[in-house]
């Protein structure tokens, strides 16, 4: 594969240009928390930054962004539409809404966040349609540089061949080598949509692996940065999320090693099918 820096980007199928790293700020609360947290992210060299409405920090990232003056041009921002603001008229009013909270004109990446309008994900709502044509909308003024879909199974991916006519051009989904989602990498990849994987670093629930510590050991990297690199080497685009300065920085520094074909295929063989996030595969 080629050599990869912290500054590469990926070719999305409109071609926009995403970077192949970013920071996720799930569960990070609004104000100074998430400030600090995107702050030390842009400072350490981070351009791309990760949201939600349903995160309720759209204000502060917004916030931070602006006043760290660097060039909107120059950062790529991702934020979501919520399950109940799904639907073509309120999927319309839902970016109008994000924008004014960032405090910007345009998202560089806007996803439908899971494949039912319900806000309990474990309920099947199925409005996906009616909101791709919101979302095309949405992509057609400019509003969103691209769009694409989160948490999106081969089937609910299969099913939007139905009724799209702009495809989406990210995946958003729980990636992480007890989660190697490898049919779904592999159906992205053949239909030229990116896997953008959240959690990979499995939400630090499984994170203590005497295997992966060990892998480490050998390039002289964390369990957190052998895991960012495994994503990165199978074309998955992370977004590890962390609050901590030092952290942030670490999870950045992954571009000075490459793990082996033998690393990798151990890793790989550590998937167990373990979710930490709802299964998406029960909403019909």
């Amino acid at each position: 594969m080629e050599k990869l820096t912290k500054d590469s980007k990926i070719t999305l199928n409109n071609g926009v240009k995403m970077p192949v790293i970013g920071v996720g700020t799930y569960k990070t609360p609004d104000g100074d928390e998430v400030m600090h947290e995107v702050s030390w992210a842009l400072a350490a060299g981070y351009r791309l930054i990760d949201t939600a409405k349903i995160y309720k920090n759209e204000e502060g990232v917004g916030k931070a962004i602006k006043d760290s003056g660097i060039p909107r041009s120059e950062l790529f921002v991702t934020t979501k539409l919520w399950n109940p603001d799904q639907g073509y008229e309120s999927g319309l009013a839902a970016i109008d809404e994000s924008l004014g909270k960032l405090g910007m004109d345009y998202v560089d990446l806007y996803l439908v966040h899971w494949p039912t309008a319900s806000a309990d994900t474990s309920v099947s709502d199925n409005r996906r349609a009616e909101t791709w044509r919101a979302m095309e909308e949405i992509y057609k003024s400019g509003k969103a540089k691209a769009i694409g879909v989160s948490n999106y199974t081969i089937t609910h991916l299969e099913e939007m061949k139905g009724y799209m006519t702009v495809p989406p051009t990210v995946n958003q989904v729980e990636f992480h080598p007890f989660l190697f989602q490898k049919e779904l990498l592999d159906y992205c990849m053949e239909h030229k949509i990116v896997l953008n994987a959240y959690k990979p670093l499995t939400g630090a629930k499984l994170i203590e692996n005497p295997a992966i510590e060990n892998i480490g050991k050998k390039y002289n990297k964390s369990i957190a940065q052998v895991l960012i690199r495994w994503s990165i080497q199978h074309g998955a685009l992370p977004i590890p999320k962390s609050v901590h300065k030092e952290r942030i920085e670490e999870n950045l520094n992954i571009f000075d090693f490459e793990l082996s074909a033998e690393d990798m295929k151990a890793l790989d063989a550590l998937n167990q099918n373990l979710r930490t996030s709802p299964d998406p595969s029960i909403l019909k």
